[in-house]
């Protein structure tokens, strides 16, 4: 990996990427193996299926992954000592990096661009609810590495079942970095057992607070899109934040979401407020359960504050500090908020939804890293390098 030079690796993204479309229904064809054991009303069920239109737009990130600069070989800094010793920092790759995953295979294609570019090899660990699925996508990556005689095993697909997962956390001698994509259930399994350092993505228990300086015409199309965009990703609403003087708006800002039978969990105030103007059969009374959940469905949390203040305390006792957002038209309230919550992702009067490496002009994202250490956010090709330290001399000793 550390010879292969940039035109060599930005041709194999772009064979993989034509390679993607070309045996489209061979990978759809194993896709559905996976689906048919699978029930439709399950969250994961949008997140496994892979179709016509999701490849071609797979491959068209592959293509932009190739078009970005290698992050590789950057000189992020560099000083001449008076002793005349040139030093300097370098980016280089990781090394190899592992990834454990659910029921998502874009994933695995997402990895391996992503890992390629930057110079690093990869092993994948996909949960067995894709197995059929990340085989296929593996067999057609590979074969355009062999056609490029670029050793297939930069690119491993490990068995699915539980003793690999335990042998890839424990992989000290051969593994520079774990990254887990999922749930929190993952996530915590992964960071309790592993032995090599982890970078956490993934979970996202995502706030959307409508302050009482709200615009409620924003607020409306805001919050119907965090939701209903595409419920089964990290970035969707799982609890709208209300202030209780804007209770009266309650059924206007959620009004949308009826349209897509989305279901409501309410508390006290704000069922009161919603009774008989949201359908009853979405109209829920909230429990403790309700909040700090991450639904990755059709499902929502609304939580009644009193202040800016129980906002916040709400959203850091709940939230995953991955994506969380105030809906106002007071400048100094959301300077404050931008200040005072603890997320990789802060947003004002926008859609959290937008949280994702392309979006974010990163070109594409391996995950989204809710931890503070070395990357945080959606983590693109940048967050694939380490760096290391170059020292030039012409024969300075230490005294």
């Amino acid at each position: 990996m550390n010879v292969l030079d940039t035109d060599t690796i930005n041709k194999v993204l772009l064979m993989v990427a034509d390679a993607a479309v070309e045996n489209m229904e061979f990978i759809i064809t194993e896709n559905k193996k996976d689906l048919a054991l699978m029930d439709e009303s399950d969250p994961g069920y949008d997140r496994l299926l892979l179709t016509s239109g999701r490849i071609e737009g797979i491959a068209s990130e592959i293509q932009n992954v190739a078009e970005l600069p290698s992050p590789v070989g950057r000189i992020l800094s560099e000083n001449t000592r008076p002793n005349g010793l040139k030093i300097s920092k370098i980016s280089v790759p990781f090394g190899v990096i592992g990834v454990i995953y659910e029921a998502r295979p874009n994933v695995t294609f997402d990895v391996f661009s992503l890992c390629l570019k930057s110079g690093n090899a990869c092993i994948l660990k996909g949960g067995s609810d894709a197995i059929n699925s990340n085989t296929a996508i593996v067999e057609v990556i590979r074969s355009v590495l062999k056609r490029n005689g670029i050793d297939q095993n930069v690119l491993t697909l490990l068995p699915a079942g539980r003793d690999e997962t335990i042998q890839l956390l424990n992989a000290r001698d051969y593994i520079d970095l774990i990254i887990p994509r999922g749930s929190r259930n993952l996530i915590n399994y992964v960071r309790e057992n592993a032995t090599i350092p982890v970078i956490e993505t993934g979970a996202g228990i995502c706030h959307t607070y409508f302050d009482e300086f709200g615009d409620k015409v924003k607020g409306r199309i805001i919050i119907n899109n965090a939701k209903t965009r595409r419920v089964s990703v990290c970035n969707a609403l799982d609890c709208l934040i209300v202030h209780e003087n804007r209770l009266g708006d309650i059924d206007y800002l959620v009004g949308l979401c009826s349209d897509s039978n989305v279901l409501i969990y309410a508390d006290e105030k704000a069922y009161l407020a919603l009774k008989g103007k949201y359908p009853s059969e979405l109209l829920k009374n909230a429990t403790d359960n309700s909040f700090g959940t991450e639904f990755l469905s059709y499902k929502m949390a609304i939580k009644t504050v009193d202040s800016f203040e129980e906002a916040l305390s709400h959203i850091s006792e709940y939230g995953s500090k991955h994506s969380e957002a105030i809906i106002s038209e007071n400048i100094k309230r959301i300077q404050l908020f931008y200040k005072l919550v603890d997320a990789s992702s802060v947003y004002s009067n926008a859609s959290t939804a937008f949280t994702d490496g392309a979006e974010f002009g990163l070109g594409a994202e391996i995950g989204i890293s809710t931890q503070k250490l070395h990357a945080r956010g959606p983590m693109a090709l940048e967050a694939l390098t380490t760096y290391k330290w170059i020292i030039e001399g012409n024969g300075q000793v230490r005294t």
